[in-house]
C-alpha cells in the first residue's frame, strides 16, 4: 500500500474543505484527482504531502502512520502549475538542488541529473538560467526536479495548466511513460475530463470536498456511480432531464417518449432522472435508438470543425456537440436527436440504476 487516507477531514475556520474521506491509492499507479476549481484537489494533495495536517483522521504511507510527520521527512515530491525554479540557479543546479540538500555524492547527483534531463529532453539546456527558458522548458525543469528525487510519492497539481496546447499534448503522452518504470505512486490533479481520459490510470471524481467515485479512469467515465460523478466527468457539461416511466415507455415533457428496453423495462412506474453527454444529442441521428427532440437555440459556439449549441428544450437548457459548422441564430428552432441508449438513468437518490 503506497498511501491511504482514513476518514480524513480538513476544516478551516467554519468551512469544511475536505469532508470525511477514505481512499487507498495503490503503489505504482497513476492516480488522477478530477474536479472543478475549489473542489478540494489541492487541499488533498497538500494533506498527502504533509504540507497541511488533517483536522481529523489519519494518513498512512507505505504501511506507516505519517499524519504528524513533517514534509521534509517524507520521500515525496510536488509540482505545481506555476513554474517554481530558483532564478539564480542554472537548470542543472535547479534539478540537483534536492539531492544536494541530503548531501548525496557528487557522482550520483551527476548520474541522476543527466538521466532525468535526457528523459525530459532538456539535457542541452542544463547550463541555461530559468530566465532564458520558455514556459514549457521551465515546467520540464520543475518536473525533472521532482523526478530526480526518485520519490515514492509524486504529487502533480495541474502541472500542465499554464502550457501551450502543443506542449500539453506532448507531456500528457509522456508523463505516464516517465513514471511507469519509476515505481512511484503519482497523484495528478486536473479540472479537465479530457485530460483524465488521455492520462488513463485511475481517477477519483471530487466535488465540494468529497470523493464521489474512484476506479479505473475509463470505467468511472463509462459507468458513473451517481449523478455527481457523471457531472464531474463531463465537459461540456452533462445534460439532465426529469422523466417518467409509465408502462413500457419513458416520457419527457409529455411530448417525447421512447420504449424502455433491457433492464429498464422492469423498472417500476415513477419519476427518474436521465443524464447524457453533449455528443449524444446531435443535429443528425446518431443510431437507430435516436429520438427527435425540438429545441430553440440560445447561443452557438463554433470551434474548428465542431459546433456547440446551447438550446432550450421545454423548461431545460441542454448543450449539443455536433460535427460540422452550424451557425444557428438565437431563437432559431432546431431538431435534435437524442441517443437514448447512451443515457444514464438515475433513481430518486441520484444513484445510477
Amino acid at each position: 500500500m503506497a498511501i491511504e487516507l482514513k476518514n480524513v477531514t480538513k476544516i478551516v475556520g467554519i468551512d469544511t474543505h475536505i469532508h470525511a474521506t477514505s481512499i487507498k491509492l495503490e503503489e505504482g499507479r497513476f492516480n488522477i484527482l478530477l474536479g472543478t476549481t475549489l473542489s478540494g484537489k489541492t487541499t488533498l494533495l497538500r494533506l498527502m504531502a504533509g504540507l497541511e495536517k488533517p483536522s481529523k483522521g489519519e494518513i498512512w504511507f507505505k504501511g506507516a502512520n505519517v499524519t504528524g510527520v513533517a514534509v521534509q521527512k517524507r520521500k515525496v515530491a510536488m509540482v505545481y502549475q506555476q513554474f517554481i525554479n530558483y532564478p539564480n540557479f542554472n537548470v542543472y543546479e535547479n534539478i540537483a538542488s534536492p539531492l544536494k540538500v541530503v548531501r548525496m555524492r557528487a557522482e550520483e547527483i551527476e548520474r541522476r541529473v543527466h538521466k532525468v534531463a535526457a528523459l525530459l529532453q532538456i539535457e542541452p539546456l542544463l547550463k541555461r538560467m530559468p530566465s532564458e527558458l520558455s514556459g514549457g522548458q521551465q515546467q520540464r525543469t520543475a518536473l525533472a526536479r521532482a523526478l530526480v528525487k526518485e520519490s515514492d510519492l509524486v504529487l502533480l497539481d495541474e502541472p500542465l495548466a499554464n502550457l501551450d496546447y502543443k506542449l500539453r499534448e506532448e507531456l500528457r503522452e509522456e508523463l505516464p511513460r516517465l513514471f511507469r518504470d519509476s515505481g512511484a505512486t503519482v497523484v495528478y490533479a486536473t479540472t479537465e475530463p479530457a485530460e483524465a481520459l488521455l492520462l488513463g490510470g485511475y481517477t477519483a471524481t471530487l466535488h465540494q470536498g468529497r470523493i464521489s467515485q474512484y476506479g479505473a479512469t475509463s470505467s468511472v467515465y463509462r459507468i458513473p456511480r451517481d449523478l455527481v460523478s457523471a457531472r464531474v466527468f463531463s465537459d461540456p457539461p452533462l445534460n439532465t432531464a426529469s422523466i417518467t416511466k409509465r408502462g413500457e415507455k419513458f416520457h419527457y415533457n409529455d411530448s417525447v417518449s421512447w420504449r424502455a428496453k433491457g433492464k429498464y423495462a422492469a423498472l417500476a412506474d415513477g419519476d427518474y432522472t436521465i443524464g447524457f453527454r453533449p455528443h449524444h444529442i446531435t443535429l443528425a441521428p446518431g443510431n437507430k435508438e435516436s429520438i427527435s427532440v425540438a429545441g430553440k437555440v440560445v447561443v452557438t459556439e463554433i470551434s474548428g470543425s465542431e459546433s456547440v449549441v446551447h438550446m432550450r428544450v421545454g423548461s431545460d437548457t441542454w448543450v449539443s456537440l455536433s460535427h460540422g459548422i452550424h451557425p444557428f441564430k438565437r431563437g432559431e428552432g432546431v431538431a435534435l436527436f437524442l441517443q437514448t441508449d447512451h443515457c444514464f438513468y438515475f433513481d430518486e437518490n441520484e444513484k445510477l440504476i
